[in-house]
């Protein structure tokens, strides 16, 4: 028998991934289901992107860049700070990666040793914890709270500190599984406990541009140290393009230049190019934006009728994180019944909740306004 490692034993199955692969089973035998499981644009990536890496493609060569990515994109990237976010980010403190994932990786390699506590938000994106499991950190679960809009605030911080005595800490907003948005006050408030604390701050910002009527804010607007991931996957359409970015502090760019040149050398040339083209294709990722608020409003409509109205905020990203108590008290055999007997897959809550997903399910609302229809209608038939 070939041993593994105990770090593999620490790492949960990625739940979302498994019923996509239960669902595109049943889709290859010749079932309709209608998939939202995945956090993925059903839009392909803008037109200008692909015809970029087309002609990137022509030219024959396709190289490594450096390893902080190419000159180009780290530039345009910083301009983009300044002109959404009125924030100068200097070219040289961006890092591209291969999607946000690398860029986790490279955050929580270079700023913890191992044995490190890191704050991360409960519920919220699994690949946290499993990654600091996976890198012999300790991830310590920040419950969030409804009379704070399930958003970490300040206080939640002072106390899980207190408690944990914590390395570093997480956030994310637009966050996943729920969509909920930091408000800027809030933000600020996070980032100064945090500086006041001397904990290192992550701001996962991978949904900004999916908002719906509400503003999102960079943790840099209010913490210029702050260790910002992005990726071009969401709000781009580029999921499979695996191309992500961060920014980070001028004293972390050589050892995550060191760390990047060992681990994957560069992100992939030709999803570079067509990341700088994505930066200038707003008109058309806006237009898939503004089909995403249609399907929310959508099920925001219908899912109160179905027994499924008590969810969180969904301020922004392509989710609705559902509570499910009234119909089950296990999440994970709702979904697979759901996928089985209305041909609709969801994932079960507890790939972000340990503790209380049992009684919760996340829906995309990334595929079309068809799609969102059909789902509804099957669901009203199937839970009567």
């Amino acid at each position: 028998m070939i041993p593994t490692s105990r770090r593999v034993a620490a790492v949960a199955p990625f739940l979302a991934m498994d019923v996509m692969a239960a669902a595109a089973a049943k889709v290859r035998q010749g079932e309709d289901v209608v998939r939202m499981e995945i956090g993925q644009p059903s839009a392909p990536a803008p037109r200008a992107v692909i015809a970029a890496a087309q002609r990137a493609l022509e030219r024959g060569r396709v190289p490594y860049t450096e390893a902080l990515g190419m000159p180009a994109l780290r530039a345009r990237i910083a301009r983009d700070y300044r002109e959404r976010h009125g924030v100068a980010v200097a070219p040289e403190r961006v890092v591209i990666t291969t999607g946000s994932s690398a860029g986790f990786i490279l955050a929580f390699l270079g700023l913890f040793d191992a044995g490190a506590r890191v704050g991360v938000p409960q519920p919220g994106y699994p690949a946290y914890r499993n990654i600091l499991a996976a890198l012999d950190l300790v991830p310590v679960p920040m419950r969030l709270r409804a009379e704070d809009r399930f958003a970490p605030t300040a206080a939640l911080l002072r106390a899980t500190h207190a408690a944990h005595d914590l390395s570093g800490v997480l956030a994310m907003s637009p966050a996943n599984p729920s969509g909920t948005v930091i408000g800027a006050g809030a933000l600020r408030d996070l980032c100064a406990e945090a500086r006041r604390l001397r904990l290192p701050f992550v701001s996962d910002e991978i949904y900004h541009g999916l908002s719906y009527g509400v503003p999102t804010t960079t943790a840099l607007r209010f913490e210029p140290e702050a260790i910002v991931i992005n990726s071009f996957s969401k709000y781009h359409c580029m999921t499979g393009w695996r191309v992500g970015w961060m920014v980070v502090p001028d004293a972390l760019v050589r050892p995550i230049e060191r760390l990047a040149q060992h681990l994957y050398i560069s992100a992939p040339y030709l999803s570079q190019v067509g990341a700088l083209a994505a930066l200038d294709a707003t008109a058309d990722l806006d237009a898939v934006r503004d089909g995403y608020a249609r399907n929310r409003e959508i099920l925001l409509d219908a899912f109160p009728r179905l027994g499924l109205g008590r969810t969180h905020p969904v301020d922004g990203a392509f989710y609705l994180y559902a509570d499910v108590a009234d119909l089950t008290n296990d999440a994970a055999v709702f979904c697979r019944r759901m996928l089985d007997e209305a041909g609709v897959a969801a994932t079960p809550g507890l790939d972000f909740d340990r503790e209380a997903g049992g009684h919760h399910v996340r829906f995309s609302f990334a595929g079309s306004e068809a799609e969102c229809r059909e789902a509804v209608a099957r669901l009203r038939s199937w839970l009567g």
